[in-house]
């Protein structure tokens, strides 16, 4: 396994440590492993697209604005 060194944050980071209990390293992983097969997807989906590659980039935009607003309402 190769390792990296991320950047966080000092705020980020006193909030983390209130989960001691964490495994952040797992966590890291875990999302980083889902965003690469969402970008594959898209990747798979973008190939017969007629789509420009700054339409689909707005289009990723407003739909993580959207899921993010009704994440939020949910609170």
């Amino acid at each position: 396994m190769v390792n990296i060194t991320l950047s966080i944050p000092e705020e980020l980071k006193k909030e983390m440590e209130k989960f001691p209990e964490m495994n952040w390293s797992v966590i890291a992983r875990e999302a980083i492993k889902q965003r690469v097969i969402m970008l594959e997807k898209f990747r798979r989906f973008a190939k017969n697209s007629s789509l420009t590659r700054e339409d689909a980039v707005r289009l990723g935009r407003e739909v993580n604005q959207a899921v993010s607003k009704r994440i939020n309402a949910r609170r």
